[in-house]
């Protein structure tokens, strides 16, 4: 077994090293979600923290590791006879991304349970982690029917397996510790508020630190168990700390004064709910003890307050996480008031939080990323009379970016026909969860039993088959899979006209918004997104498909306009991508969706070049809409014959608002469906 890298070797990240800790003496704070960019040792410390948590006694043979002192009376190897236990050190066991539902909680035998009755279950990685550490690295990335599992049941402290009638239940308490990086797309704020805590990270920007962390890292890829050593006194101490804290934890103190601080805290910053107040409590009492006070400090909830709240206070996808420490100071200084400490405590008044186990360097300060503020500068429209365009020299006219208009709820736009790719929102496909639609017999593992097509295949055979007892005779030939129809997400590939025609201040401030409302609409769809933009002498990715909503609404913003309308470019460049990106993710299905007012006029014949462009898309079925960006009073009708020779169909800037015909939901055409 490999030698992990100790914790207390890790240079900075204090704020990280703080949360985990904490965790590790009240695992009731609700795990830590750490935020950010690759290269921030966010797995090693992970990984490294569980050599730091203290073993645990086990009742011997038990797949559950159920406590001797008091096992769990439910527990599917149970009931459990007094003695016979074993020590062993916590368990850090890691949900891979791709793992699927019966992996993570369980699976029943069907076949045993239909023909024997009884519940033969072999357990998951639930059960593998109960009293130990359970570690999802890159979570934003996993299915949100597995997230929603994992996270109910580190709040119910269970995990339920049930399946046509059969029930199995135990005991699932665990740290639970997840990792993602925001460019990679978010969880959505419902899932985030399930998590205790959360911390930014990021690389420091300190030469000296930087320099520590790679001789670090050296020394130890040269030789682990060797630099491992070398760090076992301090390993030691933190282990005896937190074993120190968690028997003090009982006796910590939670006084009105501190409670009306979180309470008052958690309402000025508007967090929804109740949970944050719960989680801020359980933090201050977990850094307290951490801290060998038996009194909960002002300074204990304004360290809470920095680690659970930012997070909850994100509204949308675009809005990045933070707390404005000011307001959170002036607000912990107004609802301050005395509040006696126990006579009977000691506390020791040079004791603080600490931020972590000693080391050199400084903490590292998590990063902020705010997006490029908007140009008020004015822009002029490319049209000459009668509303026609005026040719520019490329490059020519360039405008700063504009600012966004609001952005609005948008009308569905989904792909027709019946897919089969990842689980989302925008459009009809064979899925794991859904609605049962029929039966078929089962390609591999069976996942999701259709009973009455099972009895129903079995039945006719019972005779031949000896049947004696009340049990059905069932056989493998005889399951049947359930076949249901859900929702799926698509590749929505946003190919955005930054011409000169566009370049009218209020104008692009508009299509932008429009843009916006459609990324959003991605985001609660759970679709990977695009941009491609052209204008000029020619068409760029401005953004290659992802999950991150965030990043595509970044590139929109600091976006700037003017030259030409390579609009050919702009479709023979968007085609390019689905070509590429149809090889790494072959089951997702694309939508393309241009904005544009229909004009070509950049390079060589370019409106025969774009004409030639589209039929390329409608040819493989491509499902496209066309955002009809043009204004004025005269209107040329671009924009409805460039869906015409893409097969899909045109929507104005009005018509794309969901209020504009209520209850309508749109449709996209392709000129061929794909059968059902």
């Amino acid at each position: 077994m490999s030698t992990p890298y100790p914790f207390t070797a890790l240079v900075g990240q204090d704020s990280l090293r703080l949360a985990l800790l904490i965790n590790a003496v009240s695992p009731a704070v609700g795990g830590v979600l750490v935020r950010g960019e690759k290269g921030t040792a966010k797995s090693t410390a992970v990984r490294a923290l569980s050599a730091l948590v203290p073993e645990v006694d086990v009742v011997s043979e038990c797949r559950f590791s159920c406590d001797p002192g008091a096992p769990d009376p439910g527990c599917p190897d149970g009931p459990h006879e007094p003695g016979g236990f074993a020590t062993r050190p916590a368990r850090m066991v890691e949900l891979p991304v791709g793992a699927s539902e019966d992996r993570l909680v369980g699976a029943l035998d069907i076949e045993r349970a239909l023909s024997e009755g009884v519940k033969a279950f072999e357990p998951g990685l639930l059960a593998d982690a109960h009293r130990g550490i359970l570690y999802v690295d890159e979570v934003n990335l996993l299915h949100d029917h597995l997230v929603d599992l994992l996270l109910d049941a580190a709040a119910m402290g269970a995990s339920y397996v049930e399946r046509e009638g059969v029930s199995v239940r135990h005991a699932a308490r665990f740290l639970l510790v997840g990792t993602m990086n925001p460019e990679e797309g978010e969880l959505r704020p419902q899932l985030l508020d399930r998590f205790g805590l959360t911390v930014e990270v990021a690389a420091s920007r300190e030469p000296d630190q930087r320099v520590e962390v790679v001789k670090r890292r050296l020394a130890y890829d040269a030789d682990p168990a060797g630099f491992a050593a070398r760090w076992a006194d301090e390993e030691a101490a933190v282990r005896a700390r937190i074993a120190a804290a968690r028997k003090l934890l009982p006796s910590v103190r939670l006084g009105d004064a501190a409670l009306r601080q979180i309470a008052a805290t958690c309402a000025a910053f508007e967090v929804d709910g109740m949970r944050a107040d719960i989680v801020m409590a359980r933090t201050a009492t977990a850094l307290a003890a951490w801290a060998g006070r038996t009194d909960v400090l002002a300074e204990d909830v304004r360290q809470a307050a920095l680690l659970a709240l930012p997070h909850r206070r994100r509204r949308n996808p675009f809005d990045a996480p933070g707390l404005d420490e000011d307001k959170l100071d002036e607000t912990l200084e107004e609802f301050s008031g005395d509040d006696d400490p126990d006579p009977d405590s000691d506390p020791d008044p040079d004791s603080d939080p600490d931020p972590g186990p000693d080391g050199p360097g400084g903490g590292g300060q998590p990063a902020t990323d705010e997006g490029p503020q908007g140009d008020d500068s004015e822009a002029r429209p490319e049209a000459g009379e009668g509303g026609q365009p005026q040719p520019q020299p490329s490059g020519a006219g360039e405008q700063s970016a504009v600012r966004a208009a609001e952005p609005f709820r948008t009308k569905v736009l989904s792909v027709p026909g019946l897919g089969e790719g990842a689980a989302g929102r925008r459009s009809r496909a064979r899925t794991e969860h859904g609605r049962t639609t029929g039966a078929r017999r089962p390609q591999g593992t069976l996942t999701k039993l259709h009973l009455a097509a099972t009895v129903q295949a079995a039945a006719p055979h019972q005779r031949a088959r000896g049947r004696s007892g009340p049990g059905l005779v069932v056989r493998r030939d005889d399951l049947r899979q359930a076949t249901r129809e859900g929702r799926e997400g698509n590749l929505v590939l946003f190919v955005v006209d930054a011409s000169g025609s566009m370049a009218a201040r209020q104008r692009m401030s508009a299509v932008k918004g429009a843009v916006l409302s459609l990324l959003l609409d991605a985001y609660q769809r759970r679709d990977k997104v695009g941009l491609v933009t052209f204008r000029g002498s020619g068409a760029d990715v401005a953004l290659p498909p992802t999950s991150s909503v965030d990043a595509a609404a970044a590139r929109l913003e600091s976006l700037p306009t003017g030259g030409r309308t390579p609009l050919g470019a702009g479709l023979l460049r968007a085609h390019d991508v689905l070509r590429v990106e149809r090889l790494r993710d072959p089951a997702r299905r694309p939508l393309v969706v241009v904005v544009t007012d229909g004009r070509a006029t950049g390079g060589p014949e370019p409106v025969a070049l774009a004409g030639r462009a589209a039929r390329l898309f409608a040819a493989e079925g491509v499902a496209s809409v066309v955002v009809d960006c043009e204004s004025g009073p005269v209107r040329l009708g671009l924009a409805g014959q460039l869906a015409g020779e893409l097969g899909g169909t045109a929507v104005t800037l009005d018509e794309l608002r969901a209020d504009s015909i209520a209850g309508l939901v749109r449709d996209v055409q392709g000129t061929s469906r794909r059968a059902a």
